[in-house]
């Protein structure tokens, strides 16, 4: 008895799932399982594109977006395309309204970037190669360091050649190709020194972004729609700036692309036409910077109320800059929260169901078999792939939602199945002689672990098509069944099946 048992515990497939056991206990106390935004709690946001695209370019928008918002240090993220123009966003553990505007300006920003000089546009984001770690000071100011291309720089060289002073803007998603309709005092302001840094003789920002964006802007004196209308023909969309919001639904009225930009709660003009614009600068020219030798290193700086809100505008230059720019512009149409509460006592709940489903295995095992020394092996080897699976999950980081876990319990109710039809081959063999019984043991085993193979090949099949083809919480529940499957084929049923042969005195 000692040496069955002695050859039982040295049988390399009982030794696999030992190890994968061990490893998996070691693996979840040192790294803690990760849950998904229906269990953790998080927010969930609704993007539209400005216009329907192509399955390639939305591929594209959710791969980029994924890359920003992982460049932000979150975690928990999911992007999902749904149909040509929606992507929905689903970040977990994101509590606060800070946060969650934070990842909205992320979203909604393009991130197409021109660096602009005297009216001529010498570098874009393809020229940024690389961004520094972004810096606050005490004072609230930030500053996002980066590096432009070789040519950039010799272009900008050239450019502010005898400029010392002169201004140089820097634009994050500019209206480009656009008419801006202002009130007069903001088209006096942009048409005065006031963004001129510290050349008044350089041409003003109205002219300046003329030349260099093809923006154009009129005075609001009561103007038709109709008017407006006409004047932005060959224009890709009109602005409206510090005028009657009535005017927006006019212009839609008359198929024209319309954007009102919403002044602030005691935002001035000056403050007005920097966002609108997407303006960074002007900073002026140094006097280092005019003898004509090219510098690639420079960066982008700015000032902000509070340390939260200059953390956020950093945070948000230095993703945009990182990761390049959208194919397509983002407007987030929908935001909700979702509360952690639910999420934790589904956890409590899914432990207490999980535990009674075990101890229901137990029970309706011995019953079909009146024997615990069978009812305790497969209820024990269920548990044991249960903590693989959590173990691996947490190895690789992966989160763990409602499907997930419909995945997981799918996973386990296929290896009961599996397990009773390889006990049932062990109990139906001939007791003749030593070397029949151990022939009928291979034939029996045999005909067990072709069912099991063939019905695994079928369950991976029809879950590699989900998890291919499919998006959103599919993915989960098909990753985490086929993940249950393969251990299960792999690693516990083959040492189920040598457990079973020594209890049941088939060794």
């Amino acid at each position: 008895m000692k040496r069955k048992t002695k050859r039982l515990l040295l049988n390399w497939r009982v030794l696999l799932l030992i190890l994968f056991l061990t490893g998996s206990i070691a693996t979840l106390a040192l790294k803690p399982l990760t849950f998904g935004i229906d269990i953790a709690g998080g927010v969930a946001l609704v993007a539209q594109t400005e216009h329907p695209v192509d399955s390639n370019t939305m591929q594209i928008v959710v791969t980029s977006l994924q890359k920003r918002l992982n460049t932000l240090g979150l975690r928990d993220i999911t992007v999902e395309a749904q149909g040509d123009q929606i992507v929905l966003v689903k970040v977990a553990n994101v509590s606060t309204e800070e946060q969650a505007n934070q990842i909205k300006a992320v979203i909604e920003n393009q991130g197409v970037f021109y660096m602009e000089f005297n009216g001529v546009v010498f570098g874009t984001g393809k020229d940024v190669e690389y961004v520094g770690i972004y810096q606050i000071k005490p004072d609230n100011s930030w500053a996002v360091p980066f590096r432009i291309s070789k040519k950039a720089a010799e272009k900008f060289a050239e450019l502010a050649k005898g400029k010392p002073g002169w201004p140089v803007d820097m634009f994050l998603d500019p209206p480009v190709n656009s008419l801006l309709v202002v009130s007069g005092k903001i088209y006096h302001l942009m048409n005065s020194t006031e963004f001129n840094a510290e050349a008044p003789q350089a041409p003003t920002l109205m002219e300046r972004i003329n030349r260099a964006l093809n923006i154009s802007a009129i005075a609001y004196s009561n103007q038709s729609a109709e008017e407006i209308a006409k004047l932005a023909q060959g224009k890709q969309k009109v602005v409206l700036i510090d005028v009657p919001q009535e005017l927006q639904k006019e212009l839609e009225d008359l198929n024209v692309t319309v954007s009102y930009i919403q002044r602030g709660p005691g935002e001035s003009d000056h403050q007005l036409v920097v966002k609108a614009l997407g303006l960074y600068g002007p900073y002026a020219v140094g006097e280092g910077l005019t003898v004509g030798k090219p510098q690639q290193d420079v960066q982008i700086s700015g000032k902000a109320p509070n340390r939260v809100v200059a953390e956020q505008e950093a945070s948000t230059i230095y993703t945009v800059l990182k990761s390049g720019s959208l194919p397509v512009k983002l407007n987030v149409v929908g935001m909700q929260f979702i509360s952690p509460r639910l999420g934790e006592d589904f956890k409590n709940q899914a432990l207490y169901a999980g535990l009674g489903a075990l101890l229901t295995v137990l029970a309706i095992i011995y019953f079909h078999y009146r024997r615990w020394k069978i009812a305790i092996p497969v209820a024990s080897t269920s548990l044991f792939e249960v903590i693989i699976i959590l173990g691996f999950a947490a190895l690789i980081n992966w989160n763990l939602d409602l499907p997930s876990i419909a995945g997981i319990i799918a996973a386990i109710g296929t290896g009961v199945d599996q397990q009773v039809v390889i006990t049932d081959e062990l109990l139906s063999g001939d007791r003749s002689t030593r070397i029949a019984r151990r022939s009928s043991i291979l034939k029996r085993m045999g005909r067990a672990f072709f069912v099991i193979f063939a019905s695994a090949a079928t369950t991976i099949t029809a879950m590699s098509f989900l998890l291919v083809y499919f998006v959103g919480t599919l993915k989960g529940f098909a990753f985490t069944t086929i993940l249950g499957v393969l251990i299960g084929i792999l690693i516990t049923r083959p040492a189920y099946a040598e457990i079973a042969k020594y209890l049941l005195g088939e060794d």
